[in-house]
């Protein structure tokens, strides 16, 4: 799988470094846009001074069903580093729903036909939302209709609040027509509700190993039924707005009880299917369901369930062992290309992002293709609120970064700055637009580094956020407010397009920057090659330049 080197351009003497820079997206709005708003002269420099490209980076465009479906950064990476657009989770999951296939896979007879035998329950857990970013409510509602056409008898839902991937407050336009649907299969033969819930970032959904306190709260409150006890998940959702005013992803844990005994704990025989379709958030809890030997809490009780994913998230670590639908299939990734040509590469960034630079980049893979040629930094981010440090790690990235560099061990390499995505989901206008300019700070330091080996940039973003920090009004394009005259927040990506900026002070009388091209996130492999001397592989998308 080696690259063919280019007639006419044996690519740059210095470093290509690709900056993915989390969250920043492109629109002309200024309404709740933290990246006009902030001081960026970096930004403005390289936007005014350097050829740049608008890159599609949601919808159709990263693999996903519809061009309504906003980008993240699990399939923006996945394109960005095969150079390929692959059907994404969401939309397997909906084909293997409609053509029937999850309902014949031996995984979904296997959960089922065990809680048939054992007269036992069947637990569905996961983000309650129609967000299409880690879950779809759809797919929820079509397994319990299957179920109980299956015979299942008892199921109990598990609800992790979203408020991320829509609307931050929007809880109860889920919860309330869900409990009509569930009212709708509810009969003598078929017993079903809502067992328990919280805030997806309070319970369940840690990801990259950041916060297992969050998982063992998760624990606690599906399986073992702990926790503070409510009727209804809506009067839960009113009391603990009330006492704490957090948004929805923030929502401390409930548990559903009747008579002061929880209505959906987790036994023996039962079988449990975490209904996520996105791997990141969804690795952790399933070690816990599955790992005999665990040692990151103590679950207290291990109950030997039959445990199922919707998708494997982890393809090499086979986590879990259980799956509903194949995940898809990604292969002749620029990662696995260099490592057979030889080039060495470094990957780095923060905790929060460290696995998109990594297992997304190479295709849903963990570990290497080479351990001699590859070296991973991963850069332990802040466990607290990121609103409260909205600079994250970004200094301690590029400090490591430039270390790197100045090294000349590498040839390619690849960071990824959080701050426009993590700042930009707390829904803070003011933590963003600080988080933006701490960013804009380092991309000087960096840039100047670069220079100063000779090397070229590739500046681009997985999906924007930080671009759109309020509701937007669809005619006057102005800020949606709230009945006090506030600005309602957006902690939602955007549909808006990145930028790709080709920073280069040495080399651009070499190649031709294609402006008019209709460009998404899987154009930047091509390109990053090219610079590096190669040609694309064929089954890649175009590169964004023509070397002359």
């Amino acid at each position: 799988m080696k690259l063919n080197k280019l007639t006419g351009f044996d690519g740059v003497k210095g470093p290509v470094v690709t900056i993915v820079m989390d969250g920043i997206g492109l629109t002309e709005n200024e309404a709740g846009n933290a990246i006009k708003v902030a001081t960026t002269p970096t930004l403005d420099m390289l936007m005014s001074k350097y050829p740049m490209v608008s890159l599609k980076a949601h919808g159709t465009a990263v693999g996903l069903p519809s061009d309504e479906d906003m980008g993240n950064s699990e399939v923006g990476h996945n394109a960005l580093g095969s150079g390929q657009v692959f059907s994404q989770g969401a939309k397997l999951v909906s084909e293997s729903i409609e053509n029937g296939k999850m309902f014949t896979s031996d995984t979904w007879c296997t959960l089922t036909d065990n809680v048939k035998n054992n007269d036992s329950t069947l637990h569905f857990m996961g983000l309650f939302s129609d967000g299409n970013v880690h879950s779809h409510i759809d797919h929820l509602k079509a397994m319990l209709a299957k179920a109980k056409e299956c015979g299942v008898k008892k199921v109990r839902v598990h609800i992790l609040l979203d408020g991320r991937d829509v609307g931050e407050t929007s809880a109860l336009e889920y919860v309330d027509p869900f409990e009509a649907y569930l009212d709708t299969l509810r009969d003598e033969s078929f017993d079903v509700m809502i067992a328990s819930g919280g805030g997806r970032m309070k319970i369940t959904m840690d990801r990259y190993e950041a916060n297992w306190a969050m998982v063992e709260a998760g624990w606690k409150t599906h399986v073992l039924g702990e926790g503070t006890q409510y009727a209804s998940a809506h009067e839960a959702i009113e009391a603990l707005r009330a006492a704490t005013g957090a948004i929805d992803q923030d929502l401390d844990p409930f548990v559903i009880a009747r008579d002061g005994k929880a209505v959906g704990t987790i036994e023996d025989n039962d079988s449990v299917i975490f209904f996520n379709f996105r791997g990141d958030r969804s690795i952790e809890i399933s070690v816990a369901f599955e790992a005999e030997s665990f040692d990151k809490f103590d679950r207290v009780r291990f109950p030997k369930v039959m445990y199922a994913g919707m998708l494997e998230y982890d393809g090499d670590l086979h986590i879990p062992s259980r799956y509903l639908v194949n995940p898809p299939e990604i292969t002749n990734t620029m990662g696995e290309y260099l490592a057979d040509t030889g080039v060495k590469q470094l990957a780095i960034s923060e905790t929060q992002k460290y696995g998109h630079v990594t297992y997304f980049w190479n295709g849903n893979k963990s570990g290497k293709f080479s351990e001699e040629l590859e070296t991973y930094i991963e850069i332990p981010s802040d466990v607290v609120p990121f609103e409260q440090r909205p600079w994250m790690k970004c200094a301690e990235i590029t400090d490591k970064l430039i270390e790197m560099l100045e090294s000349g061990e590498y040839k390619y390499l690849r960071c990824n700055y959080p701050n426009g995505d993590m700042v930009g989901h707390t829904g803070s206008m003011l933590a963003t637009e600080v988080s933006v300019e701490a960013l804009d700070l380092q991309l000087a330091r960096l840039l100047a580094v670069i220079d100063k080996l000779e090397g070229v940039a590739i500046i681009t973003a997985d999906h924007g956020n930080a671009d759109e920090m309020y509701e937007i009004d669809k005619k006057t394009k102005g800020a949606k407010l709230n009945k006090d005259g506030t600005p309602k927040a957006k902690t939602s990506h955007t549909l808006n397009p990145v930028p790709c900026i080709i920073y280069d002070n040495f080399y651009a009388d070499k190649y031709t920057v294609i402006k008019d091209g209709s460009y998404g996130l899987s154009n930047v492999a091509a390109t990053t090659v090219n610079l590096l001397g190669y040609e694309a592989p064929e089954m890649w998308d175009a590169s964004v330049i023509e070397v002359k």
